[in-house]
């Protein structure tokens, strides 16, 4: 059993993790010894062909079969901007909802967002915290490719780490305004997010292929915390992360690239299809993160596989896109303000 938060409703919930029997057994200590096995599991080839299966499969095309994939996922069609052209199950995954009506941002100014509908766990790399990651979740300087400059900067950042579950909404938005100064991919596999094997030491999320935006929020109309690096990765049955950022709506996308200034809560990507994470790394003491998301992650009544698998209470709270995340830990510092974006 794994359980989380919902945010909304307080309610502790138990989630259906799909082929869990399979990943428990592919990530269990014996089998990870196995020469070959675990690197053919987690190839982009048998990525592709497990993607087709669930969502290219013309056994599940048509009406009926996209509204019982739909159903048994249970996903909210009448959240989607076109809910008549959802006719197959990809298409469905890669739904726009109308988030300028369904997902508001914070009354806060100046409040950092969620990037993605998903489960989130917050934390700091910093071997004092109480949620210390090194060697389990990711390592900092892998999950950033090598690159020294933004090692130095996050090591002992504090993190967001955002799962996002098969019926999710698999747009990721931006959740601060700012500058991009960086904007590079790194290579690697496709390992699960199930919680199962997220806790693996074999298998931390820096291990899978992923794409890096690095953004400078100390500028005019800034959100005014430092750099942010917002790492997006793809996970079984997650071939490609596309950059379509909107500055209205889901109108005139482009690729991201460094020097473009971006706006808080605007989509950023898209994740084409399966279950995938985003993890966003603060530099030291810039943010502090929402009272209820720390409160949450501390309950010893949930049953949660990442307590089970780090010794300690880590739970999930499920979030909504643009809900509110964090704020910034010197507000008395004069500001520019963010500018708010449908």
């Amino acid at each position: 059993m794994h359980q989380y938060i919902d945010r909304q409703t307080l309610r502790v919930c138990d989630e259906t993790l799909r082929g869990d029997a399979i990943l428990r057994r592919l990530y269990s200590p014996v089998l990870e010894t196995v020469p070959g096995l675990l690197g053919l599991a987690t190839s982009r080839r048998v990525s592709q062909i497990l993607a087709f299966l669930n969502y290219d499969n013309r056994f599940l095309a048509g009406i009926t079969g996209t509204r019982r994939f739909a159903e048994a996922c249970g996903i909210d069609m009448t959240e989607s901007v076109e809910p008549s052209a959802l006719d197959t199950p990809r298409r469905v995954f890669e739904r726009k909802i109308r988030y300028w009506d369904l997902r508001p941002l914070p009354p806060e100014a100046d409040a950092i967002v969620c990037p993605a509908d998903s489960r989130v766990v917050v934390g700091s790399s910093s071997s004092s915290s109480l949620v210390f990651i090194k060697g389990k979740f990711f390592e900092v300087a892998e999950l950033l490719g090598g690159r020294p400059k933004w090692v130095q900067r996050f090591l002992t950042s504090g993190y967001a780490l955002f799962r996002l579950t098969p019926e999710k909404y698999h747009w990721t938005h931006f959740p601060v305004s700012g500058r991009v100064v960086d904007f590079y991919d790194a290579d690697g596999v496709y390992h699960s997010c199930n919680p199962a094997a997220l806790v693996r030491p074999i298998t931390p999320l820096s291990k899978n292929r992923r794409v890096i935006t690095v953004i400078d929020t100390n500028v005019e109309n800034g959100s005014n915390v430092g750099m942010v690096a917002m790492i997006e990765i793809v996970a079984l049955m997650i071939g490609h992360i596309e950059q379509r950022y909107c500055e209205s709506r889901y109108e005139h996308p482009q690729p991201v690239e460094p020097g473009m200034f971006v706006h808080r809560g605007c989509p950023k990507g898209l994740f084409r299809p399966g279950s995938s994470s985003v993890v966003l790394l603060f530099e030291p003491g810039r943010v502090q993160f929402a009272t209820d998301l720390v409160a949450n992650r501390n309950r010893a009544d949930v049953n949660s596989r990442l307590s089970e698998g780090l010794g300690r209470p880590v739970v999930e709270t499920d979030v909504q896109v643009r809900s509110l995340l964090a704020l910034p830990t010197l507000r008395n510092l004069p500001s520019t303000g963010a500018v708010s974006h449908d």
